[in-house]
């Protein structure tokens, strides 16, 4: 199965990421789909090519060098934009006065307004929220259909949403560029973070805050919609249920962490899911684990 999936219906090149794999891989798919789409002649130039999906800057980058000098224009969806109820484009590409660039293509394709959600992955220190939030984003990249998982660092600790893959790939490095990338959690900081998780509007957001309850993460966490509780600690977990409850999320998971378990138990469906997952630690691919599994399809379900 393809790691980026390139599809075009009409004048709209509509695309999507696929199963879960590195930027590297992605963008090879991705040029192998193009390539395929020019070579048979479905992508044949024109006047206006609309583009509508999610994609990571390299890819971005990619479809822009394979297509732009086929087309006179083209457009990018911007969900934020436009009429209300319908989907607009922003011109990024131009080759002739018909389109000028920066300038809005709106269409009579329904776009349906919802609110997006925003899941805030909270709970004590060292509980392994880090690596739910990476495991997480690959369970659910392997559902099909499910939207892009967008992760939105909410602390600086220096491990961004790049850590779990270079410290698969190099954990003395990344632990050394984490340290470097540190910072203290400041007002300034929550503010900025706020703003972030305020004006994410992808189809699904998750957000990894700190590991403690502070005036900072009461700032962030007020911005998100619902919440996911993990605690390596049980007795912890009530109140960080009564702080969420305090910021009027919408708890959708309490998990606890167990490091010395052998295997995830799965104790409640609904209205919470409710158990244990194991072994959450750098290093270990844990999206297979049943817990993920299962609260990955609870967060895909929260956009339906």
């Amino acid at each position: 199965m393809s790691t980026y999936h390139i599809n075009l219906e009409g004048d709209v090149l509509k695309v999507r990421f696929g199963t879960a794999a590195y930027g590297d891989q992605i963008v090879r798919d991705a040029a192998a789909r193009l390539d395929e789409l020019i070579e048979s002649g479905e992508i044949k130039g024109g006047r206006l090519l609309k583009i509508d999906g999610p994609a990571s800057l390299p890819v971005c980058y990619l479809i822009a060098h394979k297509v732009s000098h086929l087309y006179s224009a083209i457009a990018i969806f911007d969900p934020k934009i436009g009429r209300k109820g319908y989907k607009t484009f922003i011109t990024a590409v131009s080759h002739t006065r018909a389109y000028k660039i920066g300038e809005l293509i709106e269409t009579d394709e329904p776009h349906k307004d919802k609110i997006n959600p925003k899941v805030v992955i909270c709970g004590p220190q060292q509980s392994g929220k880090s690596c739910l939030r990476e495991a997480l984003k690959q369970a659910i990249s392997n559902i099909a259909g499910a939207p892009y998982p967008y992760v939105i660092t909410a602390c600086p600790d220096g491990e961004g949403a790049w850590f779990s893959e270079a410290a698969q790939r190099d954990l003395e490095l990344a632990k050394r560029l984490k340290a470097e990338y540190k910072a203290k959690f400041t007002p300034e900081f929550a503010q900025k973070a706020a703003g972030w998780v305020r004006s994410a509007n992808t189809p699904l957001n998750i957000i990894d805050v700190g590991g403690q309850i502070t005036d900072e993460n009461r700032v962030i966490m007020r911005e998100a919609t619902h919440a996911v509780i993990l605690s390596g600690e049980k007795d912890k977990i009530p109140q960080w249920q009564e702080f969420c409850e305090s910021l009027g999320l919408r708890i959708v998971a309490i998990i606890h962490s167990d490091i010395e378990a052998k295997n995830d138990v799965i104790e409640s469906e609904l209205p919470v899911l409710t158990g244990r997952v194991h072994y959450l630690v750098r290093g270990e691919d844990v999206s297979k684990r049943e817990m993920v599994q299962a609260l990955a399809k609870v967060l895909v379900g929260l956009g339906k």
